[in-house]
Protein backbone atom coordinates (compact mmCIF):
# COMPACT_ATOMS: atom_id res chain seq x y z
CA UNK A 1 0.00 0.00 0.00
CA UNK A 2 1.62 2.95 -0.79
CA UNK A 3 2.79 5.69 1.45
CA UNK A 4 1.23 9.25 2.52
CA UNK A 5 4.78 11.42 2.30
CA UNK A 6 2.32 14.18 3.62
CA UNK A 7 2.10 12.08 7.14
CA UNK A 8 -1.64 13.39 6.88
CA UNK A 9 -4.37 11.56 8.66
CA UNK A 10 -7.56 11.83 6.67
CA UNK A 11 -11.05 12.87 7.70
CA UNK A 12 -13.46 10.03 7.58
CA UNK A 13 -15.55 9.17 10.45
CA UNK A 14 -18.54 11.20 12.63
CA UNK A 15 -19.25 11.40 16.76
CA UNK A 16 -20.38 7.60 16.57
CA UNK A 17 -17.41 6.11 15.20
CA UNK A 18 -15.23 8.11 17.38
CA UNK A 19 -17.37 6.66 19.90
CA UNK A 20 -17.14 3.12 18.86
CA UNK A 21 -13.69 3.11 18.56
CA UNK A 22 -13.26 4.69 22.39
CA UNK A 23 -15.87 2.15 23.86
CA UNK A 24 -12.74 0.06 24.57
CA UNK A 25 -12.66 2.34 27.79
CA UNK A 26 -14.76 1.14 30.18
CA UNK A 27 -14.10 -2.60 29.66
CA UNK A 28 -10.66 -1.29 31.17
CA UNK A 29 -12.61 -1.80 34.59
CA UNK A 30 -11.27 -5.47 34.04
CA UNK A 31 -7.49 -5.67 35.23
CA UNK A 32 -8.24 -3.84 37.85
CA UNK A 33 -11.34 -5.43 40.01
CA UNK A 34 -10.00 -7.70 42.54
CA UNK A 35 -6.19 -5.23 42.82
CA UNK A 36 -8.48 -2.34 44.33
CA UNK A 37 -10.65 -4.58 45.97
CA UNK A 38 -7.15 -5.98 48.07
CA UNK A 39 -6.35 -2.35 48.86
CA UNK A 40 -10.00 -0.68 49.83
CA UNK A 41 -12.33 -3.53 49.96
CA UNK A 42 -15.75 -1.97 48.82
CA UNK A 43 -14.61 1.33 49.02
CA UNK A 44 -12.84 0.62 45.70
CA UNK A 45 -17.04 1.51 44.27
CA UNK A 46 -16.33 4.75 45.28
CA UNK A 47 -12.96 5.41 43.50
CA UNK A 48 -14.45 4.73 40.54
CA UNK A 49 -17.00 6.71 40.64
CA UNK A 50 -15.06 9.93 41.62
CA UNK A 51 -12.63 9.20 39.05
CA UNK A 52 -15.25 9.20 36.30
CA UNK A 53 -16.17 12.58 37.83
CA UNK A 54 -12.73 13.99 37.63
CA UNK A 55 -12.41 12.70 33.95
CA UNK A 56 -15.61 14.85 33.66
CA UNK A 57 -13.45 17.96 35.44
CA UNK A 58 -10.24 17.46 33.61
CA UNK A 59 -12.12 16.72 30.02
CA UNK A 60 -13.69 19.91 30.07
CA UNK A 61 -10.35 21.65 29.63
CA UNK A 62 -9.16 18.66 27.17
CA UNK A 63 -12.61 19.38 25.21
CA UNK A 64 -11.91 23.63 24.96
CA UNK A 65 -7.89 22.31 23.80
CA UNK A 66 -9.40 20.18 20.96
CA UNK A 67 -11.37 22.91 19.30
CA UNK A 68 -8.59 25.30 19.30
CA UNK A 69 -6.65 22.99 17.98
CA UNK A 70 -8.52 21.14 15.28
CA UNK A 71 -5.53 18.96 13.81
CA UNK A 72 -4.01 17.74 17.40
CA UNK A 73 -4.34 14.18 18.22
CA UNK A 74 -5.90 14.51 22.00
CA UNK A 75 -3.72 14.83 24.67
CA UNK A 76 -0.33 14.30 22.84
CA UNK A 77 -0.92 16.64 20.32
CA UNK A 78 -2.55 19.49 22.59
CA UNK A 79 0.51 19.87 25.10
CA UNK A 80 2.95 19.94 21.92
CA UNK A 81 1.29 22.38 20.17
CA UNK A 82 1.16 24.62 23.39
CA UNK A 83 4.50 23.71 24.10
CA UNK A 84 5.43 24.56 20.87
CA UNK A 85 8.53 26.59 21.99
CA UNK A 86 9.90 29.80 19.98
CA UNK A 87 12.18 27.47 17.69
CA UNK A 88 16.09 26.29 17.98
CA UNK A 89 17.85 22.99 17.80
CA UNK A 90 16.76 21.99 21.23
CA UNK A 91 13.85 24.51 22.33
CA UNK A 92 13.13 23.53 25.55
CA UNK A 93 9.10 23.97 25.43
CA UNK A 94 9.04 21.46 22.55
CA UNK A 95 10.71 18.99 24.65
CA UNK A 96 8.32 19.22 27.25
CA UNK A 97 5.60 18.85 24.84
CA UNK A 98 6.99 16.13 22.75
CA UNK A 99 7.64 14.01 26.48
CA UNK A 100 4.36 14.68 27.35
CA UNK A 101 2.87 13.05 24.08
CA UNK A 102 5.60 10.60 24.80
CA UNK A 103 4.08 9.76 28.91
CA UNK A 104 0.79 9.28 27.26
CA UNK A 105 1.93 7.01 24.47
CA UNK A 106 3.36 4.83 27.11
CA UNK A 107 0.66 5.24 29.13
CA UNK A 108 -1.83 3.03 26.43
CA UNK A 109 0.41 1.14 24.64
CA UNK A 110 1.07 -1.62 27.48
CA UNK A 111 -2.73 -2.01 27.37
CA UNK A 112 -2.35 -4.03 24.52
CA UNK A 113 0.12 -6.58 26.66
CA UNK A 114 -2.29 -6.32 29.72
CA UNK A 115 -4.69 -7.83 27.58
CA UNK A 116 -2.98 -10.21 26.19
CA UNK A 117 -1.76 -11.43 29.52
CA UNK A 118 -5.18 -11.72 30.50
CA UNK A 119 -6.64 -13.78 27.60
CA UNK A 120 -3.75 -15.79 28.21
CA UNK A 121 -4.59 -16.43 31.98
CA UNK A 122 -8.50 -16.65 31.10
CA UNK A 123 -7.38 -19.60 29.07
CA UNK A 124 -5.22 -21.12 30.81
CA UNK A 125 -7.89 -21.69 33.45
CA UNK A 126 -10.44 -23.06 30.98
CA UNK A 127 -8.24 -25.45 29.28
CA UNK A 128 -5.25 -26.84 32.36
CA UNK A 129 -5.13 -29.85 30.30
CA UNK A 130 -3.99 -28.96 27.13
CA UNK A 131 -0.39 -28.42 28.58
CA UNK A 132 1.04 -24.94 26.98
CA UNK A 133 1.95 -22.31 29.34
CA UNK A 134 -0.07 -19.64 30.46
CA UNK A 135 2.96 -17.34 29.29
CA UNK A 136 2.99 -19.15 25.64
CA UNK A 137 -0.80 -18.71 25.63
CA UNK A 138 -0.60 -14.82 26.14
CA UNK A 139 1.86 -14.40 23.43
CA UNK A 140 -0.06 -16.57 20.55
CA UNK A 141 -3.25 -14.38 22.00
CA UNK A 142 -1.06 -11.04 21.09
CA UNK A 143 0.57 -12.71 18.24
CA UNK A 144 -3.03 -13.16 16.44
CA UNK A 145 -4.78 -9.99 17.98
CA UNK A 146 -1.92 -7.51 16.87
CA UNK A 147 -1.97 -9.41 14.06
CA UNK A 148 -5.35 -9.14 12.91
CA UNK A 149 -5.90 -5.80 13.82
CA UNK A 150 -3.07 -4.18 12.23
CA UNK A 151 -4.30 -5.80 9.22
CA UNK A 152 -8.22 -4.54 9.52
CA UNK A 153 -7.04 -0.74 10.82
CA UNK A 154 -4.29 -0.36 7.79
CA UNK A 155 -7.40 0.08 5.88
CA UNK A 156 -8.38 3.14 7.25
CA UNK A 157 -10.07 4.48 10.88
CA UNK A 158 -13.73 3.52 9.47
CA UNK A 159 -12.57 0.05 9.63
CA UNK A 160 -11.60 -0.02 12.68
CA UNK A 161 -14.69 2.30 13.72
CA UNK A 162 -16.82 -0.76 12.14
CA UNK A 163 -14.89 -3.48 14.31
CA UNK A 164 -15.27 -1.21 17.43
CA UNK A 165 -18.78 -1.52 17.15
CA UNK A 166 -19.10 -5.21 16.52
CA UNK A 167 -16.81 -5.78 19.29
CA UNK A 168 -18.74 -3.39 21.59
CA UNK A 169 -22.03 -5.34 20.90
CA UNK A 170 -20.34 -8.75 21.53
CA UNK A 171 -18.61 -7.43 25.03
CA UNK A 172 -20.00 -4.42 26.43
CA UNK A 173 -23.86 -5.22 26.33
CA UNK A 174 -23.03 -9.14 27.58
CA UNK A 175 -20.61 -7.50 30.48
CA UNK A 176 -23.73 -5.54 31.95
CA UNK A 177 -25.71 -8.41 31.86
CA UNK A 178 -23.54 -10.53 33.74
CA UNK A 179 -22.96 -7.39 36.25
CA UNK A 180 -27.02 -6.54 36.58
CA UNK A 181 -27.95 -10.44 36.63
CA UNK A 182 -27.34 -11.22 39.94
CA UNK A 183 -29.33 -8.67 41.35
CA UNK A 184 -32.31 -10.33 39.75
CA UNK A 185 -31.40 -13.19 41.11
CA UNK A 186 -30.81 -12.69 44.30
CA UNK A 187 -26.86 -13.45 44.64
CA UNK A 188 -26.27 -9.73 45.35
CA UNK A 189 -25.97 -9.26 49.12
CA UNK A 190 -25.38 -5.28 50.20
CA UNK A 191 -24.28 -6.96 53.32
CA UNK A 192 -21.01 -7.87 51.20
CA UNK A 193 -20.24 -4.16 50.70
CA UNK A 194 -21.82 -2.23 53.51
CA UNK A 195 -20.32 -4.91 56.08
CA UNK A 196 -16.79 -4.27 54.22
CA UNK A 197 -16.48 -0.94 53.63
CA UNK A 198 -12.91 -0.37 54.39
CA UNK A 199 -10.36 -2.64 55.81
CA UNK A 200 -10.65 -2.97 59.12
CA UNK A 201 -6.88 -1.97 59.89
CA UNK A 202 -7.35 1.64 57.75
CA UNK A 203 -6.52 4.34 59.23
CA UNK A 204 -5.70 7.63 57.75
CA UNK A 205 -1.93 8.21 58.49
CA UNK A 206 0.44 9.31 55.70
CA UNK A 207 0.98 5.46 54.94
CA UNK A 208 -2.90 5.10 53.44
CA UNK A 209 -3.06 8.33 52.38
CA UNK A 210 -0.28 7.16 50.01
CA UNK A 211 -2.13 4.24 49.16
CA UNK A 212 -5.19 5.89 48.20
CA UNK A 213 -3.36 8.53 46.20
CA UNK A 214 -1.49 5.72 44.22
CA UNK A 215 -5.26 3.56 43.84
CA UNK A 216 -6.89 6.75 42.42
CA UNK A 217 -3.59 7.08 39.86
CA UNK A 218 -4.13 3.66 38.89
CA UNK A 219 -7.98 4.38 38.83
CA UNK A 220 -7.31 7.13 36.18
CA UNK A 221 -5.11 5.20 34.02
CA UNK A 222 -8.74 3.23 33.24
CA UNK A 223 -11.98 5.77 34.54
CA UNK A 224 -10.45 8.75 32.96
CA UNK A 225 -9.14 7.38 29.89
CA UNK A 226 -12.24 8.10 27.64
CA UNK A 227 -10.81 11.26 26.58
CA UNK A 228 -8.86 9.11 23.98
CA UNK A 229 -11.48 9.93 21.81
CA UNK A 230 -10.25 13.33 21.12
CA UNK A 231 -6.96 11.81 19.53
CA UNK A 232 -9.17 11.26 16.31
CA UNK A 233 -9.68 14.63 16.33
CA UNK A 234 -7.79 15.21 12.80
CA UNK A 235 -10.23 12.05 11.90
CA UNK A 236 -13.58 13.71 12.93
CA UNK A 237 -15.35 14.98 9.58
CA UNK A 238 -16.51 17.60 11.84
CA UNK A 239 -14.27 18.23 14.66
CA UNK A 240 -15.90 21.20 16.75
CA UNK A 241 -19.00 18.73 16.78
CA UNK A 242 -17.99 14.92 16.70
CA UNK A 243 -15.34 15.49 19.47
CA UNK A 244 -17.20 16.48 22.48
CA UNK A 245 -20.06 14.45 21.77
CA UNK A 246 -17.83 10.98 21.23
CA UNK A 247 -16.04 12.29 23.91
CA UNK A 248 -19.00 12.91 27.00
CA UNK A 249 -20.90 10.60 25.90
CA UNK A 250 -18.08 7.88 26.43
CA UNK A 251 -18.10 9.44 29.67
CA UNK A 252 -21.66 8.44 30.74
CA UNK A 253 -21.34 4.87 29.57
CA UNK A 254 -17.97 4.97 31.76
CA UNK A 255 -19.32 5.93 34.88
CA UNK A 256 -22.62 3.45 34.56
CA UNK A 257 -19.98 0.54 33.69
CA UNK A 258 -17.51 1.24 36.66
CA UNK A 259 -20.08 1.60 39.56
CA UNK A 260 -22.07 -1.04 38.09
CA UNK A 261 -19.44 -4.02 37.53
CA UNK A 262 -17.27 -3.34 40.63
CA UNK A 263 -20.59 -3.05 42.99
CA UNK A 264 -22.05 -6.44 40.86
CA UNK A 265 -18.84 -8.34 42.11
CA UNK A 266 -18.11 -7.38 45.44
CA UNK A 267 -21.68 -7.63 46.15
CA UNK A 268 -22.18 -10.81 44.74
CA UNK A 269 -18.84 -12.59 45.66
CA UNK A 270 -17.91 -10.93 48.87
CA UNK A 271 -14.69 -9.33 49.74
CA UNK A 272 -12.79 -12.78 50.44
CA UNK A 273 -14.08 -14.34 48.05
CA UNK A 274 -13.23 -11.77 45.64
CA UNK A 275 -9.69 -11.76 46.41
CA UNK A 276 -9.23 -15.35 45.39
CA UNK A 277 -9.96 -14.64 41.96
CA UNK A 278 -8.33 -11.27 41.35
CA UNK A 279 -7.85 -11.66 37.78
CA UNK A 280 -10.80 -13.63 36.57
CA UNK A 281 -13.86 -12.26 39.23
CA UNK A 282 -16.33 -11.92 36.42
CA UNK A 283 -16.41 -16.29 35.96
CA UNK A 284 -17.67 -16.90 39.44
CA UNK A 285 -20.42 -14.18 39.02
CA UNK A 286 -21.75 -15.60 35.81
CA UNK A 287 -21.55 -18.94 37.41
CA UNK A 288 -23.27 -18.19 40.06
CA UNK A 289 -26.35 -16.42 37.99
CA UNK A 290 -26.22 -18.28 34.60
CA UNK A 291 -24.68 -21.84 35.91
CA UNK A 292 -21.30 -23.67 35.05
CA UNK A 293 -22.17 -22.87 31.17
CA UNK A 294 -22.23 -19.13 32.56
CA UNK A 295 -18.61 -19.71 33.27
CA UNK A 296 -17.73 -20.34 29.39
CA UNK A 297 -19.64 -17.81 28.17
CA UNK A 298 -18.09 -15.11 29.93
CA UNK A 299 -14.89 -16.01 29.18
CA UNK A 300 -15.79 -15.62 25.58
CA UNK A 301 -17.30 -12.34 26.43
CA UNK A 302 -14.38 -11.02 28.51
CA UNK A 303 -11.85 -12.02 25.55
CA UNK A 304 -14.02 -9.91 22.65
CA UNK A 305 -13.82 -7.43 25.72
CA UNK A 306 -10.36 -7.44 25.44
CA UNK A 307 -9.78 -7.50 21.95
CA UNK A 308 -11.68 -4.43 22.04
CA UNK A 309 -9.35 -2.42 25.08
CA UNK A 310 -6.60 -3.72 22.79
CA UNK A 311 -7.99 -2.08 19.26
CA UNK A 312 -8.79 0.80 21.70
CA UNK A 313 -5.28 1.32 22.64
CA UNK A 314 -3.35 0.15 19.40
CA UNK A 315 -5.31 2.81 17.88
CA UNK A 316 -4.50 5.86 20.39
CA UNK A 317 -1.07 5.03 21.27
CA UNK A 318 -0.19 4.37 17.26
CA UNK A 319 -1.54 8.06 16.90
CA UNK A 320 0.59 9.69 20.11
CA UNK A 321 3.66 8.27 18.12
CA UNK A 322 2.30 9.53 14.93
CA UNK A 323 1.85 12.72 16.44
CA UNK A 324 5.19 13.07 17.86
CA UNK A 325 6.86 12.33 14.46
CA UNK A 326 4.81 14.87 12.99
CA UNK A 327 5.69 17.29 15.58
CA UNK A 328 9.31 16.84 15.16
CA UNK A 329 9.83 15.25 18.45
CA UNK A 330 10.34 11.27 16.52
CA UNK A 331 12.18 10.12 13.94
CA UNK A 332 9.68 11.24 10.55
CA UNK A 333 9.55 7.40 9.91
CA UNK A 334 7.04 6.94 12.20
CA UNK A 335 4.87 9.40 11.41
CA UNK A 336 4.61 8.17 7.80
CA UNK A 337 0.99 7.07 6.85
CA UNK A 338 -0.49 4.57 4.56
CA UNK A 339 -3.13 5.59 1.32
CA UNK A 340 -5.77 4.85 3.65
CA UNK A 341 -4.35 7.83 6.70
CA UNK A 342 -3.14 4.90 8.93
CA UNK A 343 0.39 5.55 10.59
CA UNK A 344 1.37 1.83 9.76
CA UNK A 345 5.12 2.29 10.93
CA UNK A 346 3.93 3.63 14.61
CA UNK A 347 1.46 0.25 14.37
CA UNK A 348 4.23 -2.13 13.78
CA UNK A 349 6.06 -0.61 16.49
CA UNK A 350 3.81 -0.74 18.91
CA UNK A 351 2.71 -4.24 18.46
CA UNK A 352 6.50 -5.42 18.66
CA UNK A 353 6.86 -3.46 21.82
CA UNK A 354 4.26 -5.47 23.35
CA UNK A 355 4.86 -8.53 22.76
CA UNK A 356 8.36 -7.90 24.80
CA UNK A 357 6.11 -6.15 27.21
CA UNK A 358 4.35 -9.53 27.80
CA UNK A 359 6.92 -11.05 29.34
CA UNK A 360 6.31 -9.46 32.29
CA UNK A 361 4.02 -11.82 32.83
CA UNK A 362 1.86 -9.17 35.61
CA UNK A 363 -0.99 -7.23 34.02
CA UNK A 364 -0.82 -5.01 37.57
CA UNK A 365 2.79 -4.53 37.43
CA UNK A 366 2.28 -3.38 33.55
CA UNK A 367 -0.51 -1.59 34.58
CA UNK A 368 1.67 0.37 37.45
CA UNK A 369 4.31 0.97 35.29
CA UNK A 370 2.18 2.83 32.82
CA UNK A 371 0.40 4.79 35.12
CA UNK A 372 3.08 6.50 35.70
CA UNK A 373 2.96 7.84 32.28
CA UNK A 374 -0.66 8.58 32.34
CA UNK A 375 -0.20 11.01 35.17
CA UNK A 376 2.71 12.94 33.88
CA UNK A 377 0.81 12.93 30.45
CA UNK A 378 -2.45 14.65 32.10
CA UNK A 379 -0.25 16.36 34.21
CA UNK A 380 1.44 18.38 31.57
CA UNK A 381 -1.81 18.46 29.57
CA UNK A 382 -3.77 20.13 32.34
CA UNK A 383 -1.03 22.80 32.61
CA UNK A 384 -0.82 23.56 28.69
CA UNK A 385 -4.48 24.17 29.14
CA UNK A 386 -3.49 26.71 32.24
CA UNK A 387 -0.97 28.25 29.77
CA UNK A 388 -3.23 27.86 26.92
CA UNK A 389 -5.75 30.22 28.93
CA UNK A 390 -3.00 32.91 30.02
CA UNK A 391 -0.75 32.97 27.02
CA UNK A 392 -1.44 36.50 25.26
CA UNK A 393 -1.43 34.85 22.22
CA UNK A 394 -3.30 31.56 22.71
CA UNK A 395 -5.95 33.01 24.39
CA UNK A 396 -7.21 34.55 21.06
CA UNK A 397 -7.57 31.29 19.08
CA UNK A 398 -10.96 30.43 18.06
CA UNK A 399 -13.04 28.29 21.12
CA UNK A 400 -16.44 27.03 19.59
CA UNK A 401 -16.74 25.03 22.61
CA UNK A 402 -15.29 25.87 26.11
CA UNK A 403 -15.24 25.21 29.46
CA UNK A 404 -16.93 27.17 32.56
CA UNK A 405 -15.33 30.62 33.42
CA UNK A 406 -12.81 30.27 35.64
CA UNK A 407 -11.95 26.53 34.60
CA UNK A 408 -8.20 27.38 34.77
CA UNK A 409 -8.45 27.14 38.30
CA UNK A 410 -9.54 24.07 38.05
CA UNK A 411 -7.02 22.30 35.62
CA UNK A 412 -4.57 23.97 37.95
CA UNK A 413 -5.63 22.08 40.84
CA UNK A 414 -5.80 18.32 38.76
CA UNK A 415 -2.96 19.30 37.15
CA UNK A 416 -0.89 19.82 41.18
CA UNK A 417 -3.47 16.36 41.92
CA UNK A 418 -1.57 14.37 38.73
CA UNK A 419 1.81 16.00 39.33
CA UNK A 420 3.33 15.49 42.42
CA UNK A 421 0.79 13.99 44.14
CA UNK A 422 -0.66 10.83 42.23
CA UNK A 423 3.62 10.05 41.11
CA UNK A 424 4.45 9.87 45.00
CA UNK A 425 0.68 7.88 45.31
CA UNK A 426 1.76 5.03 42.29
CA UNK A 427 5.58 5.13 43.28
CA UNK A 428 4.70 4.17 46.61
CA UNK A 429 2.13 1.82 45.90
CA UNK A 430 4.49 0.20 43.28
CA UNK A 431 7.05 -0.28 46.18
CA UNK A 432 4.74 -2.18 48.46
CA UNK A 433 3.01 -4.15 45.71
CA UNK A 434 5.56 -4.98 43.30
CA UNK A 435 8.92 -3.57 44.81
CA UNK A 436 10.44 -1.22 42.42
CA UNK A 437 10.60 -3.45 39.11
CA UNK A 438 7.96 -1.81 37.87
CA UNK A 439 8.69 1.77 39.01
CA UNK A 440 11.87 1.15 37.14
CA UNK A 441 10.56 0.22 33.94
CA UNK A 442 8.13 3.29 34.16
CA UNK A 443 10.61 5.84 34.92
CA UNK A 444 13.05 4.08 32.58
CA UNK A 445 10.91 4.39 29.69
CA UNK A 446 10.18 7.62 30.54
CA UNK A 447 13.56 8.75 30.51
CA UNK A 448 14.41 6.83 27.51
CA UNK A 449 13.03 9.58 25.48
CA UNK A 450 15.60 12.11 26.34
CA UNK A 451 18.08 10.71 24.32
CA UNK A 452 15.92 9.62 21.35
CA UNK A 453 14.61 13.23 21.35
CA UNK A 454 18.10 14.75 21.25
CA UNK A 455 19.30 12.18 18.35
CA UNK A 456 15.60 13.86 15.99
CA UNK A 457 16.35 16.89 16.76
CA UNK A 458 20.37 16.53 15.65
CA UNK A 459 19.23 14.69 12.57
CA UNK A 460 16.38 17.11 11.57
CA UNK A 461 19.19 19.66 12.06
CA UNK A 462 21.62 17.94 9.55
CA UNK A 463 19.09 17.89 7.06
CA UNK A 464 17.96 21.54 7.46
CA UNK A 465 21.52 22.57 6.83
CA UNK A 466 22.00 19.55 3.75
CA UNK A 467 18.40 20.99 2.59
CA UNK A 468 19.86 24.42 2.64
CA UNK A 469 23.53 23.91 0.99
CA UNK A 470 21.74 22.37 -1.71
CA UNK A 471 19.40 24.93 -2.85
CA UNK A 472 21.89 27.86 -1.93
CA UNK A 473 19.86 29.29 0.48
Amino acid sequence: MAENEEHELIRAIDWKQGLAIALGVPLLVLPSIGYFAGYLWAFAIMVWALSVIQGFFQNFAYGELAVMFPKASGLPGFAQNVFAGKGGKFDRGKLIGGFSAWGYWFAWNPVMAIMAILIGTYLHQMLPEIGISQYVLSIIAGILMYGALLIINSRGLSSGALVGMILAILSLAPLVIISVAPFATGDFQLANITDSWLPTDWTWDLHHILILLGVFAMAEWSACAWETAAVYGPEYNKPNSDLPKAVFVCGFVCLIVFVLVQTAVTGTLGVERLLEVPFSPLLPVSQAAFGQAGSYVAIFVLIFAMILITQTAFLGSSRAMHSMAKEGNLPPILGKTNSAGTPINAMILTALFNLVLIGLQNPAAVLAASAIGYSVANGISLFSYVKAKTDPHLSQLERPFKAPRGWKYVALAFGILNIPLFLIGVIYLNSLELGWTSTYIGIGVLAAYIPIWYYTQNKASKHAEEASMTTGV
